[in-house]
């Protein structure tokens, strides 16, 4: 049963001289919260991203959904595409809404975890990787990693890397990062996926694998 929300409003994140937009939602009880770095071209509304985000709340789990661009550079970017793949400005735009986080004093004792898709995942480890006393858990859904190849020996966050069984290409660069990964890591391969998971019970099973992950993580045996 889905615990009772005891935070859900939008917030601003201040970030040096910058703002970013974000849903910031809390179940009661909750011991950890997940930052969602969207992929590029995408945003905090993500219908995906939001899909997982609902089941890690029913689980109990914390959700800040955000905008890792804000309004301008969205649309310098979606005409130039020139920052969806720079990942060292994502992974600080994370970085910054985790500390933002901890200075909120309703949530800031919370265990962290990231939960990452496309290149946001690359954004997630670059992350993980420069704050291991923060972030305890990462999941990759369809990442690359590949583009955060020279941070993975130093991710000791736990991470699982999902990806769709029909997503050649994206499966080979995932199975590399993996060899990379020094800590406790787990790679999933979702049967007949492509790379959307757009195929019946795909994202579902995404989000299940996701909310088990951040539960053994972010519960109560990951803050002893």
């Amino acid at each position: 049963m889905p615990q009772q929300t005891i935070s859900e409003m939008q917030v601003e994140i201040q970030i040096g001289p910058i703002v970013l937009d974000g849903d910031l939602s809390v179940p009661a009880e909750a011991t950890g919260l997940v930052l969602f770095a969207h992929g590029s071209g995408s945003s905090r509304f993500s219908s995906r991203n939001r899909f997982v985000a609902q089941w890690l709340r029913e689980r109990g789990l914390g959700t800040l959904l955000f905008d890792l661009l804000t309004a301008d550079e969205d649309r310098i970017d979606q005409e130039t595409r020139a920052m969806r793949f720079n990942t060292r400005l994502l992974a600080d735009r994370l970085a910054g809404a985790t500390g933002w986080l901890q200075n909120q004093d309703q949530i800031k004792d919370m265990n962290i975890g990231y939960f990452g898709a496309s290149t946001g995942s690359a954004a997630a480890l670059i992350a993980a990787a420069e704050n291991p006393d923060t972030v305890r858990a990462v999941v990759s859904r369809g990442g690359r990693p590949d583009l955060a190849q020279p941070y993975l020996p130093q991710v000791h966050a736990a991470t699982l890397l999902i990806v769709g069984g029909y997503d050649f290409p994206v499966i080979d660069m995932n199975q590399e990062a993996f060899e990379q990964l020094p800590g406790e890591k787990a790679i999933e391969i979702v049967p007949r996926a492509t790379h959307l998971f757009e195929e019946p019970g795909a994202l579902e099973e995404v989000s299940r694998l996701a909310a088990d992950w951040f539960e053994r993580y972010l519960g109560e045996a990951g803050s002893q």
